[in-house]
């Protein structure tokens, strides 16, 4: 298992893409293996056959581990001895367990009973992924596979699974002939009760930390039990941003333009951080290193975490050149393919969730980073201009910094740089 990202420590065999007694040439691809950052390719060194596979499908394995055997047809191949893998796992869940729930207080409610809803039916011929222990398991409890959703790698069932779905009986393939006399008891609930209690939230289960999320969870706690963070916040006037952005695209929509307002802000984020590039900087404990460019990342929410794709020289691209980089980025994030050098090396991130309506926010520093920009949803409200009262387009932005390396002062200074920006919006064209 070789690394395959600046944090991985173990992987994760999603797939293999050759099964034993394949002949393989150097280069060609051999399986597909999820790392703590992304799903990628494992390609071959060497020419030959494909003897034997070590690591089945599905099970995490350490670097270092032998994975599978290429030699000559006929070699006698022995099974090497297990590595053991890192105790990281253990820490995470340790770092992150939740407080005990407080006790219980009894209330006594009305409520309608029916049964957990059943998961939508496969198409017919469709293939499941099930882990060969799940198999059997399920076939031994009646449970029907074709209710179940996996929480495995690429939503394979694993014997988790079926656990869940024998204690909640989501599942079993005798419960079709008890819902409809469960169900039609639920009827003579009061009418304004029923919207309020068709049942249990979800299947209770409990999903195996993967690599992604187990590296997101020590990251986080690092950063935020070991960088002292502040954070400093300002309210900008959104219209001029706005109103450029919608004369860009409706003027150069024939040629297939559409700019973001998240495009606007990773650039201004740039040409912030050459007007004050002490930000721009990260903390190695004996020394903090400035940063000659400004690589610029952005958060991208996918499947089971994020991921900060990294656009490189932003100070140096153009709007059109970052609009374009950042889609590609994104599209490769969400179906795990980027590759180890588009999400590392970034020295300042861009968290936006305007999308979605959150108007502010405070955002975990990613280290190495000293800074993270995150930035709310535009609203309109009442605003002085001119000493008038009028409806205007705001937008907040929140610096959360590092204090080892950046000052108060410092962070303020960014802010306003930044506000200057992204209020003239046609000096990010020059």
């Amino acid at each position: 298992m070789p690394k395959l990202s600046d944090t991985m420590t173990v992987g994760t065999l999603v797939k293999w893409l050759k099964q034993e007694g394949d002949a393989v040439k150097s280069g060609d691809m051999l399986a597909e293996v999820e790392t703590d950052k992304a799903t990628m390719e494992l390609e071959s060194f060497f020419d030959g056959t494909l003897l034997k596979i070590f690591s089945p499908a599905g099970s995490q394995v350490a670097i270092g581990a032998a994975l599978c055997a290429i030699g000559k047809p006929g070699e006698n191949v022995e099974s090497p001895a297990p590595k053991v893998l890192p105790s990281s796992t253990a820490a995470v869940a340790a770092a992150v367990a939740p407080l005990a729930p407080p006790a219980a207080v009894a209330v006594p409610v009305l409520v309608t009973v029916t049964p957990p809803p059943a998961a939508p039916a496969r198409a017919a011929g469709e293939r499941v992924k099930i882990s060969p222990l799940a198999k059997k398991l399920a076939a031994e409890k009646s449970i029907d596979l074709s209710r179940l959703t996996g929480s495995g790698p690429g939503g394979r069932i694993i014997r988790a699974d079926i656990l869940a779905a024998e204690k909640s009986g989501s599942a079993n393939s005798a419960l079709g002939n008890r819902q409809s006399s469960i169900g039609a008891a639920s009827t003579f609930a009061p009418s304004g009760l029923s919207q309020f209690s068709k049942g249990p939230i979800q299947d209770e289960r409990a999903v195996p930390v993967s690599n992604m999320r187990g590296a997101i969870a020590r990251r986080l706690v690092e950063s935020k039990t070991q960088l002292p963070h502040f954070y400093v916040e300002i309210e900008i006037d959104a219209a001029p941003l706005l109103a450029l952005r919608e004369q860009l695209n409706t003027g150069l929509e024939r040629e297939g333009v559409k700019l973001s307002v998240n495009d606007f802000i990773l650039k201004a984020s740039a040409e912030a951080l050459r007007r004050v590039p002490a930000v721009n900087g990260s903390w190695e404990g004996s020394q903090i290193r400035y940063f000659a460019a400004a690589h610029v990342s952005f958060a991208v929410a996918i499947d089971d975490g994020l991921i900060t794709p990294v656009i490189r020289d932003t100070h140096l691209k153009s709007i059109f050149q970052i609009s374009t980089e950042a889609k590609t980025l994104g599209k490769r994030a969400k179906e795990k393919k980027l590759k180890p050098e588009e999400f590392t090396g970034g020295t300042f991130c861009v968290s936006n969730l305007g999308m979605m309506g959150i108007p502010r926010f405070s955002a975990i520093i990613n280290p190495p980073n000293a800074a993270i920009l995150a930035v709310g949803t535009t609203v309109t409200k009442p605003v002085v201009k001119a000493g008038q009262l009028a409806i205007g387009q705001t937008m907040t932005l929140t610096l959360s910094c590092d204090h080892r390396v950046v000052d108060g002062a410092v962070g303020a200074q960014y802010l306003n740089a930044l506000k200057q920006l992204l209020e003239a919006p046609a000096l990010l064209l020059v």
